[in-house]
Formats: structure tokens, C-alpha cells, sequence
């Protein structure tokens, strides 16, 4: 598995697969050649079929056009081998003769790949030797360490300093999202709701009042996603909003200590990890079991450490946040990271803080493994016709009516 840092990744959104991913490649192809005269791109399957609504274009324009006038082509019916979501760069001459030609997938949470497996331009040699969850929690049983301390063995020194960061850029993007207020860009013309959940959550007893601020804090750092402000992939830009929320209460109303929060980070990314490298964490190629389903128990199994959890009860908690997303769909209306995305990161991260309490009241024993859960949610998102998978075709994308 490679670095845990490529599943935190700072960024602006509103898609890591659909903006992110595609201005990285632009930005490699625009440095290959800085000659050319004109560029052609052509997108192709989930990248065309939402590309407008996630401002794919915009994003990959935005770059080239500074070296030369930009044409995008529009492909939702092909499906390029490696991944639904792929992209053909060529680079023209005045004659509109093709200089270089370059075809690159966009794979989920902001990562590219050119299908060629250790001869890929992106390939990352693993760094971590165990890649199963089993496995792992095995070696924390023996040695006596926690999940975080497996991170630490294998990562290079300076994970701490990055983690930081992500944590900090995680804590400015609820700040900024709690104080905005407006509507969000798009056709859709929704208005920001986090601030009101914040002011009106306040005025709850305490019991309430803790949900309903979970509930700000997540629609704070997906609303700032959708208006393209800076967020961190969690593991993805449409999930960002579901580990910061858990990790910012639980700082606040708990007071756990910044070490305390950035060990908690470093065991959340080893499981999203974990999906990452045996499953997928694309909507485009498993449904949103693979964005919002991975975030939910990548903040399950770190809210249940920073509660004290052994390596079994996270595991467990971090099982249930996943299991619980099985078959869930990635149907965005309009092409935008809005609606249901937004309001799904609220409900993941009071689900994750459920799973957490339900797992430490157990002794961690169970019969569905984390592993198991991660094998099955590779199958279901391949069962899951693709009409239902980031394309909006289909679920709550069809036939839309505002």
C-alpha cells in the first residue's frame, strides 16, 4: 500500500476524481509541452457524463488555456478499459497535427494512473507491508501498539508534520464553512445551511445539541467542497465532510489533545487505505459505498480510539461505518457534488460516532470482518449497474425536478 498521505490530499473541490484528478493531469500535459498551439481533450464515461455539473472542463481549461486555445470532447458512451473515469490529452500543431497524445485515468480521491501497473508514470512503491486489515490488527495484538503506531513504523518521519496540516486545513474548512452563508454554485440554487444547524443546534440540551453540531460541522466542510473552496480528501472531495466533523466535536466537546486528534487521522487513513488498495474509494467505479461509506468508517475507527478502543473495537466500529453503506449509490443530481452528497456526510458522521459507542460497549468480537466487508463492497459496486454510479442516469438523478 502506498502512503497514507495520498488519501488526505489538500485540495479545492467539489470532485477529487472529476476536478482535482483532471487539473493535476492537465498540469503534467501543459508541462510536457509548452509549445503547443492548440489542445484537444476528450473525456470520456463518468468524467463526460458529469463533467459540467462537477466543472471537469473548467478545471482542466483553466490550465491548459494559458499556454493555448483548449477543445473538450464529450464521450459518456465510451468506457475506456482501465477506469470509467478517462481522459485523452493531445497536444496539436497549427496544422492541427498531433504532437503527443497521452491518456491518463482519474481513479478516485485526486490519484492518477495510466492502467500500466509498475510502469505507470504514478506508480508509488508500497510502503506498507501488511495490506490487510486482519493482518495488521494481528500485529498490534502482539507487539502490544495501536493502529496509529503501525502507521508511524511504516510512514516516513515527517507523517506527523503532514498530518498537521491536513488537521489544520481540516478545522479552517468547518471554520470558513460555519461563517458562510448564501447559495451554493450551480443550477440548483441551494442555500448554505451550516451556520443556521450551528446557531439553532446551540440552543438544544446537551444531548441534542451534540448531534445537531455534527450535523454544522459536516455540511460546513461539504458546502465549502461544493463552492470550490479548500478541503481535504477524506478519502474523497463528495465524503470530505464526515472525519472532520467527528474529529472537530470530539476536539472541542472531549478536549483531546492535538496528538491525541493526529494519531486518530493517521488509523483513519490506514483503513480508507485499506479499501483503497483492495477495493476502491471512485464513486464512479463502486457507488458512494466507496466515498461516504469509507469516510464513515475511517471516523468510526478513529473516534473509537481516541474513546479507548482496542484494536479489535475499532476494527469493529470501522466494519459497522462501512457495512452500513453497502449498496449505496452515486447518483448526483445535476452533476453536482450537492445533492445528496452533502446532506449523506452529516448522516455518515453521527453513523460513525453510532458505530463507535455500539463497538466499545462490545467486547469487539463479531462474526463480519472489516476485510470481508471491503471484498463484498468491491462486488457490490461492480454489480451496480453504471447508470447508478456518478453518471446521473439514474436513482435520484433521473428525472430530477426542481
Amino acid at each position: 500500500m502506498e502512503s497514507i498521505k495520498n488519501i488526505f490530499r489538500i485540495g479545492t473541490g467539489p470532485s477529487s476524481s472529476h476536478t482535482m484528478g483532471p487539473q493535476q493531469a492537465a498540469k503534467i500535459f501543459a508541462k510536457r509541452n509548452p509549445d503547443a498551439k492548440a489542445f484537444e481533450v476528450t473525456l470520456y464515461g463518468s468524467l463526460a457524463a458529469t463533467g459540467k455539473g462537477h466543472m471537469t472542463d473548467v478545471a482542466i481549461i483553466s490550465v491548459l488555456k494559458k499556454i493555448a486555445p483548449v477543445e473538450i470532447i464529450w464521450a459518456p458512451e465510451t468506457v475506456l478499459p482501465h477506469h470509467t473515469n478517462g481522459m485523452r490529452y493531445k497536444a496539436l500543431t497549427d496544422e492541427k497535427k498531433v504532437t503527443d497524445e497521452w491518456v491518463v485515468y482519474s481513479v478516485g480521491g485526486g490519484a492518477l494512473s495510466e492502467g500500466k501497473g509498475k510502469n505507470d508514470y504514478f506508480y508509488s512503491p508500497p510502503i506498507y507491508e501488511l495490506q490487510k486489515l486482519k493482518d495488521i490488527q494481528k500485529w498490534c495484538e502482539k507487539n502490544g501498539r495501536g493502529y496509529w503506531e503501525y502507521v508511524a513504523q511504516c510512514e516516513e518521519e515527517d507523517i506527523w508534520d503532514y498530518l498537521r496540516e491536513v488537521w489544520h486545513a481540516m478545522c479552517n474548512a468547518v471554520e470558513r464553512g460555519l461563517d458562510s452563508e448564501g447559495v451554493l454554485p450551480g443550477s440548483l440554487n441551494l442555500a448554505r445551511k451550516a451556520t443556521n444547524y450551528y446557531v439553532k443546534a446551540r440552543g438544544y440540551k446537551p444531548s441534542l445539541q451534540s448531534r445537531g453540531l455534527v450535523y454544522s460541522y459536516a455540511l460546513a466542510v461539504s458546502e465549502e467542497n461544493a463552492s470550490g473552496g479548500t478541503i481535504v480528501t477524506a478519502p474523497t472531495c463528495g465524503a470530505s465532510g464526515v472525519v472532520p466533523a467527528v474529529l472537530y466535536h470530539l476536539s472541542k466537546a472531549q478536549e483531546f489533545t492535538e496528538n491525541k486528534i493526529l494519531r486518530a487521522l493517521a488509523t483513519a487513513g490506514l483503513f480508507g487505505n485499506i479499501v483503497k488498495h483492495n477495493a476502491s474509494i471512485s464513486g464512479a467505479e463502486v457507488g458512494c459505498q466507496g466515498e461516504v461509506g469509507v469516510a464513515c468508517a475511517m471516523a468510526s475507527a478513529a473516534s473509537c480510539q481516541l474513546f479507548g478502543g482496542t484494536p479489535a473495537q475499532i476494527e469493529y466500529a470501522a466494519e459497522m461505518g462501512l457495512e452500513h453503506h453497502l449498496g449505496m449509490t452515486c447518483d448526483p443530481v445535476c452533476g453536482l457534488v450537492q445533492i445528496p452528497c452533502i446532506e449523506r456526510n452529516a448522516f455518515a458522521a453521527c453513523r460513525a460516532l453510532d458505530a463507535q459507542l455500539y463497538s466499545t460497549f462490545s467486547d469487539g468480537r463479531h462474526r463480519v470482518s472489516f476485510d470481508r466487508v471491503v471484498e463484498v463492497m468491491k462486488q457490490t459496486g461492480h454489480d451496480i449497474p453504471s447508470l447508478y454510479k456518478e453518471t446521473s442516469e439514474g436513482g435520484l438523478a433521473h428525472d430530477f425536478e426542481w
